[in-house]
């Protein structure tokens, strides 16, 4: 297959799978576009004319032609610098790598990714959060992470891709979106009644059964084996985590369980002051997971690859 069938793949299942609705993806386009076609020419010569078909910009492109035939990949959470150099000494070594796929942003993802985090706002009104709520408390989250972006060397991961002529892209938020959507949706069917049931269906799950065998299980942060789940939020999209301030508008909005990848102190303290239970499933293991179920797809639409995992990712197959 070709990178430009991968990239295009990844990003029509990321909207497809996208926890807002593929309308309100769809809308969000349709206002940048719009956005674009508003500005002077001058400013349309540095526009990211990519973001008009691509809502995701964390997953990108960072090296390589379009064109470029592809049969293996080298796949991590996080790709930088030494990863790169590792999958160059293979190379060297007769070991035929096409792409490097990195989970985490890097490079130009990394320095516009603030941009996606704006989608929790519609997450959140999707929850039962008043969407202006949502907005006004979200928006000073994006310039927060825009801001702890900016002074930061953020071309040289993808400098040294370029330099050592090693093919690379990111998929951060269209495999997030999938393990959102997917949890989101397997818990709902099953209505757990006790948070140790959503325990042990998440420990049924390849990702978090192997992510326990190296100590890091799902956990109960707050709450406890019987304590009962209520309304169920499946917090796994949208760049970061979000501001604290949403604990009491979620609790509000009747949310008793949240299962996310991972979560501050100050959340924690927040969680726990409006009375809502925690689990955290694993941060790498929530990341493998969102992975395989995009990496799933693209090989049931374009052909099988052969992997090699590096970084934290290890590829489980599921039957579709």
């Amino acid at each position: 297959m070709k990178l430009k069938q991968i990239q295009d793949l990844f990003v029509k299942e990321g909207m497809k799978e996208d926890p807002r609705g593929i309308d309100e993806v769809e809308l969000s386009l349709l206002k940048r576009k719009q956005d674009y076609d508003a500005l002077s020419e001058d400013k349309k010569e540095k526009f990211d004319l990519e973001s008009l078909g691509n809502p995701y910009y964390d997953s990108r492109i960072l090296n390589g032609r379009k064109e470029t035939e592809v049969k293996t990949v080298m796949v991590g959470i996080d790709i930088e610098t030494p990863e790169i150099l590792l999958a160059k000494q293979l190379i060297n070594s007769g070991k035929k790598i096409d792409l490097l796929i990195a989970h985490h942003p890097e490079g130009y993802a990394y320095s516009t990714f603030h941009n996606v985090i704006s989608m929790q706002s519609d997450i959140l009104h999707k929850m039962g959060v008043p969407i202006n709520i949502g907005e006004k408390l979200v928006s000073p989250r994006v310039r927060e992470v825009h801001r702890s972006i900016m002074p930061q060397n953020n071309e040289r991961v993808s400098d040294a891709a370029k330099l050592l002529d090693v093919n690379l892209m990111t998929a951060h938020t269209v495999a997030d979106n999938h393990v959102a959507s997917f949890l989101q949706r397997e818990i709902d069917a099953m209505s757990p009644r006790y948070l140790k049931d959503i325990i042990a269906f998440l420990n049924k799950q390849p990702e978090y059964n192997h992510s326990a065998d190296f100590a890091q299980p799902p956990v109960i942060l707050l709450g406890s084996d019987d304590s009962r789940c209520g309304k169920i939020f499946v917090d796994m999209t949208g760049g970061t985590e979000g501001p604290v301030e949403i604990f009491e508008k979620l609790s509000a909005a009747g949310i008793g369980t949240i299962v996310g990848m991972h979560l501050s102190p100050k959340g924690v303290k927040e969680a726990e002051k409006h009375n809502i239970n925690v689990i955290l499933a694993g941060h790498i293991s929530s990341d493998n997971l969102g992975m395989n179920l995009l990496l799933d797809k693209l090989e049931k639409e374009h052909g099988k690859l052969d992997f090699i995992e590096a970084s934290g990712f290890r590829r489980f197959y599921r039957n579709n």
